[in-house]
Formats: structure tokens, C-alpha cells, sequence
């Protein structure tokens, strides 16, 4: 059986006008301002990564540590989204499908309702322990995009790719044809 052929998109960037997961911490900050103390922890976590000690997966994990702090995560993702869903792209909007592909570096428990608002047919994102901030698993990032396709959709092949960094181009190199998202031009992969 020949595989299904689908449309594969970047999240932040790409269809969200932004960094979700960088504008939560930002939110959450703001809701909850006694998390500030752990601003040297990130800083110090991503220091780390910029030098080379510790790959992204820890960074983030070490982030999202923050999460432990908060008890209402379900709700203040949801509160997010109502102040952020504008920020997704005209696009996206008038392109979207039904079996569209999301696939992203963000935590999945933070772009969940939001690509189901958008009738996304399956999302991929990082496996992130909303309660905790640990990881199950890698970020999913570069070519951890394209093996957790092969894991969780075995049966598509990508038509389109849609992506504002050249990160994917593990991604970029399995569709039939791909496009580098610049604000709001859409560009041929080069």
C-alpha cells in the first residue's frame, strides 16, 4: 500500500508567530512571580548548553523543572492559549488540512488543545512531564523530528514541509517539497 501523503509543519516560527514555549515561561513568570528565583537556574542551565557541557534535552529538562512549582498547569495552559491563539499565522489558516502534521521541539502538553482547536491530525512534540518538566525521551528536534515520524506515522510520506529553521533539515531532505518560513513570506528550501 502506497503511503499517505500529508503536510508537515514547524510549530514555533513556522505557523505560530513566536516561541510558544518561551513566551509560556514568560506567562508563567508573570502569573506566578515567585518563580523568578529559578531566572538564574535557566540562565545557568543554558550557559551550560552554550558551551557545550550538556546537550538540549537536559537544558530544557532542567527548565522545565519550574513545572514542579505549579500546581494549576492545566489551566494556565489553557489561559495561555486564550491570549495566544492570534498569534498562529493567516497561512497556516488558509491552509491547513485535517491530517495536517504538527511537529515540534515545544512540550507536547503545551501545543496539545491548541492543534486540536486548529484540527491538526497529529502532533509531535517533546514528551515533557507537565508536573514534573522531565523529558520521555529526546527533544524532539532536527533528526529526532524525523524519527519520531517514522515511529508514530510509519504509513505518511511527506508532501509539504513548512519550517523557519534550517534545524530541520532532516525534515526539509524527506519531504517531496519544502518551504523556509520567514515571518510572513513563504520561501523555497534552499
Amino acid at each position: 500500500m502506497a503511503p499517505r501523503e500529508v503536510n508537515a509543519y514547524d510549530f514555533d516560527n513556522t505557523i505560530f508567530r513566536g516561541d510558544s514555549t518561551a513566551r509560556f515561561l514568560a506567562f508563567l513568570l508573570r502569573r506566578k512571580p515567585a518563580l523568578a528565583r529559578y531566572v538564574f537556574v535557566w540562565a545557568w542551565a543554558a550557559a551550560k548548553y552554550a558551551l557545550r557541557i550538556t546537550d538540549k534535552t537536559c537544558m530544557k529538562q532542567k527548565i522545565y523543572s519550574v513545572f514542579s512549582r505549579v500546581e494549576d498547569m492545566d489551566a494556565l495552559v489553557e489561559e495561555f492559549w486564550k491570549k495566544n491563539a492570534s498569534r498562529v499565522k493567516r497561512f497556516y489558516l488558509e491552509r491547513r488540512r485535517p491530517d495536517d502534521v504538527v511537529i515540534s521541539a515545544s512540550p507536547e502538553f503545551l501545543l496539545r488543545g491548541i492543534c486540536a482547536d486548529l484540527g491538526v491530525g497529529l502532533l509531535i512534540a517533546s514528551r515533557v512531564d507537565p508536573l514534573t518538566g522531565g523529558y520521555d525521551g529526546a527533544n524532539c528536534h532536527g533528526e529526532e523530528k524525523v524519527l519520531r515520524l517514522r515511529e508514530e506515522a510509519p504509513d505518511v510520506s511527506i508532501g509539504e514541509f513548512y519550517s523557519d529553521s534550517h534545524s530541520d533539515d532532516p525534515m526539509a531532505r524527506i519531504a517531496e517539497k519544502a518551504f523556509l518560513v520567514k515571518g510572513d513570506r513563504i520561501l523555497d528550501w534552499q
